[in-house]
């Protein structure tokens, strides 16, 4: 239930902000944003308020937390929705959008809509109960935020002065993917921040261009590359009265799955006709988007092309889909007066062969809708007015944005058999077969999806300065892998902190999992 009466603030210092596409800050690096302080949403201002012109280099969140959400071992689910209705009197601008979970989210999209869509109690439900589908959502309200594919916490900023317009009365809503490619059933909880901009210093709304390759056919044991050399400028992608379109580009997120190992983009036509904006190579399940500070101006450009490039060393031709199935999508967030997406349906073939890279191509169709009349700049009395924030629930209030860690209990008993066929059935496999851990094109050669997995965890020569084996053997504390799950801060022999596994996650494994990985060792690591 969201209170009704106060405005309550979830209020933590945001963390480090992400790096631009020039590698500077893409924080408010002058401190000049001006917050105000928390009022009654029904109130008014207070004479304590503070001016919108006024300084206040303190940063926050407005958090709000959805619950556990139970998945059931072998989970691979596509039909769960989320909700979370804001109660906001007034029209929210989010400079920032903050996603975390626990584990699970292989990935999830975030729209905002007026708050009488999709009716029904906020939290978890099924998706088709409602009639929600990403399409219906984008046109009826914007896009918020996208989740990198099996990223735990991701931080979507964008250039000061550009925000995510949540109008009044708003419902933010996404459509869910949970993977819980394990025998074993979790719960994992879901967080969505939003860092609020006071409306005096907007200067910018934007809005989504999203670009997708549904005609994806990858076969088997080959690397490819698919290209959508998308013509924004055609009639398929015009206004109804012609006008040409516009773009100022402030943040680009590829998404494809594990198999994905190159994404591109490049602009079509104009003065920068032929240059890559932003590329990418692998897949580390970690976040993937870049913002543009300052945004970049695409002049007189035509339309964009995108290329997703993949290593299908599985044995099965793989097409466009969920949990095995691979993707090749952009979201883009920009500068115009449209909503715009484009998308190739049909028409994939085989254009070259490069290097032994196959390269494929397909027909683009493209289309622009007016942007909606609600997602225009802050009005006059909102830019003179204090900061308003909407009511947030009593429960949520104080939540960090990002759940803290834990070391692992080393008094925990294991809830599945200590063995070595076990460890790869509930952590190695469901961490490897989806997401970053070492498989084929492991980090340092350690390939956890080996078929001789005690020959591989045994006889690898660790590249990191532990001062330990990767596995001692009987003595869990002098095993580098166990560290690497028990503790939050894992340390190498020169005192330096290295990531835990899983990798980018905020939180360790369960207990009970960790617990499985010690008593192995103990026992003396057995090849069973």
């Amino acid at each position: 239930m969201i209170g009704a009466a106060a405005v309550l603030l979830s209020c933590q210092r945001a963390p480090a902000p992400a790096s631009s596409a020039d590698g500077t800050s893409t924080g408010e690096a002058d401190g000049t944003t001006s917050t105000g302080q928390v009022v009654d949403d029904t109130a008014g201002p207070s004479t304590g308020d503070l001016p919108p012109d006024e300084p206040d280099d303190e940063r926050f969140w407005i958090t709000h937390a959805f619950g556990p959400l139970a998945m059931p071992a072998w989970d691979d689910d596509a039909s769960r929705c989320v909700s979370w209705t804001v109660g906001n009197a007034r029209p929210v601008y989010a400079q920032a959008v903050l996603a975390s979970n626990e584990g699970g989210f292989h990935h999830s999209n975030w729209f905002v809509v007026p708050e009488d869509v999709y009716p029904g109690p906020d939290g978890y439900w099924p998706c088709d109960e409602r009639g929600f589908n990403e399409l219906d959502a984008a046109t009826k309200g914007t896009v918020l935020f996208a989740q990198s594919t099996q990223s735990y916490v991701e931080e979507q900023r964008l250039a000061p002065g550009a925000v995510l317009k949540l109008p009044e009365r708003a419902k933010i809503v996404a459509g869910l993917h949970t993977l819980n490619a394990s025998p074993r059933a979790q719960e994992s909880g879901l967080w969505i921040s939003l860092e609020p901009l006071h409306p005096a210093d907007v200067t910018a709304v934007v809005s989504p261009v999203s670009m997708q390759y549904h005609d994806l056919h990858l076969p088997p044991m080959t690397e490819s590359r698919v290209t959508a050399d998308c013509n924004l400028a055609t009639p398929y992608a015009i206004t109804s009265a012609g006008d040409p379109l516009w773009l100022r580009v402030h943040y680009i997120l590829p998404h494809y799955h594990y198999l994905g190992n190159h994404f591109d983009v490049t602009v079509v036509g104009g003065e920068l006709d032929g240059q890559s904006i932003f590329s990418i190579e692998g897949f580390d399940a970690d976040a993937s988007g870049m913002t543009f500070d300052p945004p970049l101006d695409l002049p007189g450009a035509t339309g964009l092309r995108m290329t997703c490039g993949y290593d299908n060393w599985t044995s099965n031709a793989v097409e466009w889909g969920n949990g095995d199935g691979e993707m090749c999508v952009m979201l883009a967030l920009v500068e115009t007066d449209y909503v715009i997406g484009a998308s190739v349906d049909l028409g994939n073939h085989l254009v070259d062969v490069v290097d032994g890279i196959h390269m494929y191509e397909g027909v683009c169709i493209g289309l622009a809708l007016p942007k909606a009349p609600e997602q225009g700049m802050p009005t006059e009395p909102e830019i003179l007015a204090p900061l308003y924030l909407p009511p947030i629930d009593p429960a949520d209030q104080g939540l960090p944005p990002i759940p803290p860690c834990h070391d692992a209990d080393p008094s925990a008993e294991p809830d599945a058999p200590a063995t070595l066929g076990s460890l790869r059935e509930t952590i190695f496999a469901p961490g490897c077969s989806f997401s970053s851990c070492p498989g084929p094109l492991g980090a340092a050669g350690l390939d956890l999806t080996a078929a001789d997995l005690h020959a591989e965890l045994l006889g690898h020569a660790l590249v990191t300065p532990a001062g330990m084996p990767l596995v001692d053997p009987g003595n869990p504390d002098n095993s580098w892998l166990y560290h690497l799950l028990a503790d939050c801060e894992p340390t190498v022999a020169s005192g330096v902190v290295v990531s835990h596994m899983p990798k980018n996650a905020p939180k360790l494994l369960d207990d009970e999992l960790v617990a499985q990985l010690r008593v192995w060792i103990e026992a003396g690591a057995l090849d069973d």
